[in-house]
């Protein structure tokens, strides 16, 4: 298994404690998450219908300004696992360093990966992938910059996985243009990510390619109607965001506090230069919360934003 974040299974294995004890801050989703709709029973009981996929994709295409061509996929991870097989291998050029599924996948179809550190090095790829605003140190490109790029590569990924604060960073309108590829997540966002939503924004052609893939039913009924519900309240998520701003303010002073030097970010997660990682990832992990070390890095460690007030107070308590 690749490293991630969410192995909060190893880490109650290996300092104990309840599950519910702990307080999961090794992902970037948002631990106040929108209220699960109540279901209808068709949700749960028939195969998801076209209807309902294509009302959950007009939705989408509203939420995201678009006007492009949208697959619905379990979690923008399924779409990533399918677009290596879109056309034969050739060079890819990685952004990095960034979700590490991007490389692995493409490596395990054939395709000849670099992972360049500067977005110039991008130029000329067969397929280039950006993560805007990047996972982990929270990098952000204008879409002016995507765009141009766009015409200078093959192919262009832009993942947005966690864009859905800073809608002013999204290429989403011009997703299918010069083979532009958009990936949207919906779990992060929406703190929901046991649902399993994510979305492909392309041309057509990409998108009935992907689609072929992931068969006639990728996604569950209760996914499509949550989906539907939560991207349509549109007042939540602008309360959302004005909150998560705040708190990533909030959550930088605790660690400041700490002697840990911020490194960048977004509102879903910071990334912190704590000196030693190992030792800052055990001292909270003594006290029940769980953070993101990356294997390429002895000083740097990521954490999500805590959820309600006991969860700030703990993290609080546990730098101090």
């Amino acid at each position: 298994m690749r490293d991630h974040g969410g192995n909060i299974d190893w880490a109650i294995g290996q300092y104990g404690g309840a599950p519910e004890s702990w307080v999961d801050l090794s992902t970037g989703i948002n631990r106040v998450p929108y209220p699960v709709p109540s279901l209808s029973d068709a949700a749960w009981r028939i195969l998801p219908t076209r209807a309902a996929r294509e009302a959950l994709v007009e939705t989408a295409r509203a939420a995201y300004r678009t006007n492009a061509a949208i697959l619905p996929v379990a979690g923008a991870q399924a779409a990533i696992q399918m677009l290596p097989r879109l056309s034969p291998p050739g060079k890819a050029r990685i952004l990095s360093p960034t979700y590490n599924e991007h490389a692995a996948t493409l490596r395990v179809a054939g395709w000849h990966v670099e992972e360049v550190s500067t977005f110039g090095d991008l130029i000329g790829a067969d397929l280039a992938v950006v993560v805007n605003p990047n996972n982990p140190d929270g990098r952000t490109f204008a879409p002016d910059e995507l765009l141009g790029l766009s015409a200078s590569v093959g192919q262009l990924v832009v993942d947005e996985s966690f864009a859905d604060p800073r809608p002013d960073l999204s290429v989403a309108y011009h997703a299918g243009r010069n083979g532009l590829i958009v990936l949207k997540s919906f779990g992060k966002f929406y703190g929901l990510a046991g649902v399993r939503l994510g979305f492909v924004l392309a041309d057509e052609k990409t998108v009935a390619a992907l689609s072929e893939m992931s068969g006639p039913w990728p996604v569950s009924g209760a996914a499509l109607e949550i989906g539907r519900v939560a991207m349509r309240d549109r007042d939540w998520a602008v309360v959302t965001t004005a909150r998560l701003q705040q708190e990533a303010l909030r959550i930088d002073a605790i660690a400041a506090k700490a002697g840990w030097h911020l490194v960048g970010g977004c509102e879903l997660f910071r990334l912190y230069d704590t000196g030693d990682a190992a030792a800052a990832q055990d001292r909270l992990a003594q006290n029940h919360i769980w953070s993101r070390r990356f294997p390429w890095s002895d000083r740097w460690l990521r954490l999500g934003l805590p959820g309600d007030q006991s969860e700030w107070i703990r993290l609080e308590q546990a730098l101090n």
